[in-house]
């Protein structure tokens, strides 16, 4: 697993997002791809390239005439980093009472998803366990 941390607000997933769509990309590039409606400055998006790149989540290549910029880090490891981070703040110091209630919550929106998160856990023991 690649050492990085999580983008820390909505601008950095905004940008992070853009660059896993366009490969690569310089920051006048990421300024005028990220929400047109929005008046930010170009330095703010500067900013938080310098700040996604601080944090191991894109990588910066040199060309002629300035800096391209490309992801470190593939989406799916982000999302389940993000997962991760989510639920153990969801779980806190009483993960059982919580795991019960997240169970309860779900059978209340899709009692479906009840058995799809049933063969989940089955699949993840199975590929624990090397059977």
């Amino acid at each position: 697993m690649t050492d990085f941390r999580l983008p820390s607000d909505e601008l950095e997933y905004a940008v992070l997002s853009l660059l896993w769509q366009l490969g690569t990309a310089s920051v006048r590039q990421i300024h005028e791809g990220i929400d047109p409606s929005c008046e930010r400055a170009y330095t703010t998006t500067a900013k938080v390239v310098d700040r996604l790149r601080a944090k191991g989540l894109i990588a910066r290549s040199r060309i002629p005439g300035g800096f391209v910029y490309r992801p470190a880090i593939e989406p799916q490891e982000v999302q389940r980093a993000r997962a991760r981070q989510l639920i153990s703040r969801f779980l806190g110091p009483a993960p059982s009472a919580a795991a019960a209630a997240l169970v309860e919550a779900v059978e209340g929106i899709d009692p479906g998803l009840l058995d799809d998160l049933e063969r989940a856990i089955k699949a993840k023991r199975r590929k624990k366990n090397g059977t």
